[in-house]
């Protein structure tokens, strides 16, 4: 083991989880109003309702591959009868597919943002920059997916990536294992922890709320002002409100 291999797979991934980790909270305390993805549906509408589909629910078939690849075991799914060729072959068309209806969606949304005046004025570069990240990462892991067609053990994440990223959870990183893997694995793996070390500084960080004060709130009702009975006659123009109504003398 070199020395960078120690910094890349020893060190660097502990520097991004407290990264991530610090930088979530800091966002909470000290930017909770900017904790938003800044919705533009107002400016535009027809895109936005084909690439946000796309490219979330792509996205979220991506995350429960790399959960299943990455935190399963090969000698589990062994023992449960599903042979490599078989876990290989349905890992390769849904993670194919998945990584493509994710670069669509956000393709669309690049090109939404980019095309529609007030969408892109509202652009920041912190927005620019994610989005670099984020194509990067999901391009990187579409060249993994397509490598892995090839076969192969060189091509095996299984036997070098996966036995390195659990080893992380034990603060006894493998990296013996992830050095032996191959170099778009290696370009993927970086470019995934990048994009977790800018996470919390960008709009990205609404994945962590889950609107579950929706499933309580109290119902809004709403009534009509012409549909009961009034006490007078309406009269024109504005109405003052209790807050601006003079106190009677």
């Amino acid at each position: 083991m070199s020395t960078l291999d120690i910094l890349l797979w020893g060190v660097l991934p502990y520097v991004t989880i407290a990264v991530l980790v610090t930088g979530t909270i800091w966002r909470w305390r000290y930017d909770r109003f900017g904790w938003t993805t800044r919705s533009s549906e107002l400016h535009e509408s027809r895109l936005l309702r084909i690439g946000s589909p796309l490219f979330h629910f792509g996205l979220l078939v991506v995350i429960v591959g790399h959960v299943i690849g990455l935190l399963i075991p090969k000698s589990w799914t062994d023992g449960v009868g599903l042979s490599q060729q078989a876990y290989h072959v349905q890992a390769l068309l849904l993670g194919a597919l998945a990584g493509f209806c994710t670069l669509a969606g956000v393709a669309i949304l690049i090109y939404r943002r980019r095309t529609t005046g007030p969408v892109f004025a509202a652009t920041t570069r912190n927005d620019k920059l994610m989005y670099v990240v984020l194509v990067a990462a999901i391009v990187a892991g579409l060249v993994t997916t397509l490598l892995g067609a090839a076969g192969g053990e060189e091509h095996n994440y299984r036997l070098s990536v996966s036995p390195w990223f659990r080893s992380l959870f034990v603060l006894q990183p493998d990296i013996e294992a992830m050095s032996h893997a191959g170099t778009a694995f290696h370009l993927h793996t970086l470019v995934g922890m990048a994009l977790f070390a800018l996470w919390p500084f960008t709009r990205l960080v609404h994945a962590f709320t889950a609107p579950l004060g929706y499933l309580f709130r109290p119902y809004i009702v709403y009534r009509s002002r012409t549909g009961g009975s009034a006490t007078r006659a309406p009269r024109r123009g504005w109405e003052p409100t209790n807050s601006t109504r003079r106190p009677r003398q």
